[in-house]
């Protein structure tokens, strides 16, 4: 997934891991590995829909493939399988995330970023969809799904409450998700 921020590349690195032996290291650490491969993303030429808004850019395309993604690791977790998504920008995790709390919502997160990704339309100043996947998700931060197109799908959704995330990283909080953290 590339499309939640503005620079190119970020898509590649499921790509490199691989290359890297990330799958071969798992092995050897006793994981049984199934690789389900690059999910495709529709092209931005060709994505039907309401256009994007400037305070959440590119949602339309986000958010389509971020809910077949949840239907993946939904079905994964529902086979007793663990899910590991490897993906490029953080707006993977509105799929990857919203599966996981589908099929296991008293689940706790583990955050690992330098940012806290809990901006929503209304509180980010780029716009971009991968510094607000936690916006979404996370219980009564105050994104409205419904608003947004492509991520209409969340609305009503299974949430996680605050006190269930644990940040490690975090260098660079914007004001609203400050507030929201002090909250």
């Amino acid at each position: 997934m590339t499309f939640g921020q503005p620079f190119c590349g970020t898509d590649n690195g499921p790509a490199l891991l691989r290359e890297a032996g990330l799958l071969q290291k798992l092995t050897q650490l006793g994981w049984r590995v199934e690789d389900l491969g690059d999910m495709p993303i529709e092209s931005p030429l060709v994505v039907k829909g309401p256009k994007s808004g400037e305070n959440a850019r590119k949602s339309t395309i986000v958010g389509n493939f971020a809910l077949k993604l949840s239907e993946v690791v939904e079905e994964r977790i529902h086979a007793s399988k663990f899910p590991l998504v490897l993906g490029g920008d953080h707006s993977v995790a509105f799929g990857s995330l919203a599966g996981v709390l589908r099929a296991r919502p008293n689940v706790g997160v583990i955050w690992i970023d330098a940012h806290a990704d809990l901006n929503t339309p209304d509180t980010s100043g780029s716009g971009n969809l991968h510094g607000m996947p936690l916006g979404f998700l996370v219980r009564d931060v105050g994104a409205d799904a419904k608003s947004v197109p492509g991520l209409e799908w969340l609305e009503g959704g299974t949430s996680i409450p605050p006190d269930s995330i644990v940040y490690i990283g975090l260098r660079d909080v914007d004001a609203g998700e400050r507030e929201v953290i002090h909250r």
